[in-house]
């Protein structure tokens, strides 16, 4: 696992290395940020699939942004984020959406929400979608934010509980090659 992570990642020295990053280079020095260990790998991984839920073209920068305050895996957590994709966000929304409906205690979704999405042009998608957020109300804002922590956790256990497994049918796997 880690060799394949290794082989499509870009490696530290490029990283500071480019014109963009330069100005972030001493907050980027951080070995958690790199390095494809369990703790760094998972909190990616956790850091990923929270911000992928982050509503429009935000996710990659907000999950670059945690990954660095929180110090676990950069490329990681952002390449985290890709599962929210045109085609599964909106499926996404309404698990949240049934989430916080759900929570609230709400009988038939008294949120009275309207799946019906706003037609969006360039020049006026954010006040578009955020109207259309607004007539979700309570039930999404609730359940966006805890579906995120939901996945986050379960990411994060899944991660260390595969990488162990991993591990020690590695060392088996040696064990029984030493003992022949």
């Amino acid at each position: 696992m880690r060799k394949i992570l290794r082989k499509h990642l870009p490696d530290h020295a490029s990283v500071l290395q480019n014109r963009w990053l330069k100005p972030f280079g001493h907050r980027l020095h951080h070995h958690n940020l790199w390095h494809l260990h369990r703790r760094s790998v998972a909190g990616g991984i956790a850091v990923g699939l929270f911000c992928g839920l982050i509503p429009g073209p935000l996710q990659m920068l907000v999950a670059a942004l945690c990954a660095v305050l929180l110090r676990v895996n950069l490329p990681v957590a952002v390449i985290t984020t890709l599962y929210s994709n045109p085609l599964s966000i909106v499926p996404l929304y309404a698990l949240a959406y049934g989430l916080g409906v759900w929570v609230i205690g709400a009988q038939n979704g008294v949120g009275s929400g309207s799946f019906d999405f706003p037609e969006m042009h360039w020049h006026n998608w954010t006040d578009e979608l955020l109207a259309w957020l607004a007539v979700l109300g309570k039930p999404f804002l609730i359940g966006l934010p805890l579906l995120g922590v939901i996945f986050a956790i379960t990411g994060y256990i899944a991660v260390r509980v595969a990488w162990r497994v991993a591990v020690v049918a590695q060392w088996r796997a040696r064990k029984r090659r030493q003992a022949k």
